[in-house]
């Protein structure tokens, strides 16, 4: 009971810790009652938001795709200052295509709502079909994924419960799957949204047009109209349309309410529109910046013409006053890691759904992560499934990890790794009774492309194993990689305070629908040796400059 009650405590002062996290890199917060975009400078893909009952409870979740623990929640009280307090999945299915990387599939731009008491969840996998999770609690445990409506090429759903109970969902379609897209579709759902009970019906085209690529549509009802607003154009180039009609199944008429401009932010659309306890409206969104990921924005929307127009006059804004709120904390999405909890934090992700022999928080202040066994032809790091991970949180940073590898065989190796279509990766490689400092780079990682390997350095354990039916040999070291406008170094040190920089300059690539992500490897090419490991004591985001 002791050891209970020891455990529920240290639990909640994590929660404490990450509710007052202030970024060292990144914080829209001006401290003046003024904001500056981006609000979350990470890659919250498609975001969606909704208001809970209280009226000033804002919960944001957006396209988590392969990575699990996946469909981030994150809350707000003033839609400026964000914290991750949960996932809504632990795991995907099928299990045979999730439990190894199944780059750029799973969980497509998610819609959250708030309705009857609850909270849902609705995505679209491109490959499965519609899918659906729900809760009462954001913060508490979501039930298991249910499959809604069956198929290929559903994506970017979103319910709409209307006035007389009746539901809608409206998507959009992926050409990869259906080979057709462009166009969006309204249906009937029973009113507990878990079925279809309508055909659906095509509600807008934009083939052939300016407003090609629509999709990621969100369901709306206001002042009797119905509402879908959805970008088009193209991710990075696009603009944000809006949509009105007196029925759901339209027709529609439509009007740009948000585009670049004259402004250095492109593409801005994809997102929710939100109508706050105070009367202001507001729409969230993301701006694509290639390696760093779609970014989450955070414009005003103004009613008075009958159009939700978005930004300053229809062109994003980059300083602004910060919706009202009763609120005055100002917090950022949790980067750094001591990892003296008994879980393992909310800003890490693996690459595939969760098998224990990946890695587990310890007792001791540390996480291990356990060598995952490549295949014998392997080639590069895509199909490894144990890296930990999360996201690039600022344009310019540095992260620094101190961590011990334990190898009990040859050729075992961890580190340090910035992961994504191309990857860089700064590794403790065991040679028999020594260690290299390599680092390892691929292009083009998901084509198949063999990585090029340099060793930077020879390092004599810090420490061995006198006692044990297979002794191993250890290596204390710390691991430094510093980004700025996508390019990124390596360094590394024995005693945490001088470091030498290490390796090639490396020019950061996004992942396969995601941002370039950093973390931890550990891998090996022994099938049958007992695995080696990662032990990460501590890792801390700072400013490049330090």
């Amino acid at each position: 009971m002791r050891k209970l009650i020891l455990m529920t405590m240290a639990v909640a002062c994590h929660l404490a810790a990450q509710a007052q996290y202030r970024s060292e890199v990144w914080s829209p917060d001006n401290g003046d009652g003024t904001y500056t975009n981006p609000v979350i400078n990470a890659d919250y893909s498609d975001p969606d938001v909704c208001v809970g009952p209280s009226g000033e409870d804002y919960y944001l979740t957006a396209s988590s795709f392969q990575c699990i623990p996946g469909l981030p929640i994150l809350h707000s009280k003033d839609l400026v200052n964000w914290t991750i307090i949960n996932h809504a999945v632990t795991a995907l299915e099928p299990r045979e295509e999730f439990d190894k990387p199944s780059h750029g599939n799973g969980v497509w731009a998610p819609s959250i709502r708030y309705h009857n008491g609850e909270y849902y969840i609705y995505w679209g996998d491109p490959d499965y079909g519609v899918m659906m999770v729900k809760t009462k609690d954001p913060a508490g445990t979501w039930s298991k994924p249910v499959c809604v409506i069956p198929g290929k090429g559903y994506i970017d759903t979103t319910p709409l419960w209307d006035d007389d109970g009746r539901c809608y969902l409206v998507n959009g379609w992926a050409n990869s799957r259906s080979k057709f897209a462009s166009v969006l579709t309204v249906r009937e759902m029973s009113a507990d949204g878990l079925r279809p009970i309508g055909q659906p019906v095509i509600v807008f085209d934009g083939n052939g047009t300016e407003n090609r690529t629509c999709e990621g549509p969100k369901f709306y009802k206001r002042d009797g109209w119905y509402w879908i607003m959805c970008p088009a154009g193209g991710v990075p180039t696009g603009f944000q349309l809006a949509m009105r009609s007196k029925s759901p199944y339209g027709p529609y008429e439509h009007k740009i309410v948000l585009a670049q401009g004259n402004t250095s932010i492109n593409g801005p659309h994809q997102g929710a529109w939100v109508h706050n306890k105070y009367g202001e409206d507001w729409f969230i969104h993301f701006q694509d910046k290639e390696a760093y990921g779609r970014v989450v924005h955070l414009n005003p929307v103004d009613w008075s013409s009958g159009w939700p127009i978005m930004g300053k006059k229809g062109e994003p804004v980059v300083t602004y006053k910060k919706p009202q709120s009763s609120s005055t904390t100002i917090v950022n999405p949790v980067e750094n890691d001591e990892f003296n909890e008994p879980t393992m934090g909310r800003q890490w992700q693996w690459h595939a759904n969760y098998d224990e022999k990946f890695g587990v928080p310890t007792a001791f202040g540390t996480f291990r992560i356990y060598t995952y066994k490549l295949s014998e032809n392997w080639k590069n790091f895509w199909e490894v499934p144990n890296l930990l991970l999360q996201k690039t949180p600022a344009d310019a940073f540095t992260v620094t990890t101190k961590l011990r590898f334990t190898s009990k065989a040859d050729g075992q190796m961890g580190g340090l790794i910035m992961m994504g279509l191309d990857y860089s990766a700064l590794v403790v490689r065991r040679i028999g009774q020594e260690f290299q400092l390599v680092q390892m780079t691929c292009k083009q990682a998901d084509k198949g492309k063999v990585q090029t390997e340099q060793v930077l350095a020879t390092l004599k354990p810090t420490a061995v194993d006198k006692i044990d039916y297979k002794p191993g040999i250890h290596e204390d070291i710390y691991l430094r990689l510093t980004v700025s406008d996508s390019q990124m170094t390596f360094a590394y040190s024995q005693n945490g305070k001088k470091f030498t920089a290490c390796g090639e300059p490396f020019k950061m690539r996004e992942g396969k629908w995601i941002g370039a992500k950093f973390g931890y490897i550990a891998v090996e090419t022994d099938q049958k040796a007992d695995r080696g490991w990662v032990d990460a004591d501590w890792i801390r985001i700072t400013s490049a400059s330090k």
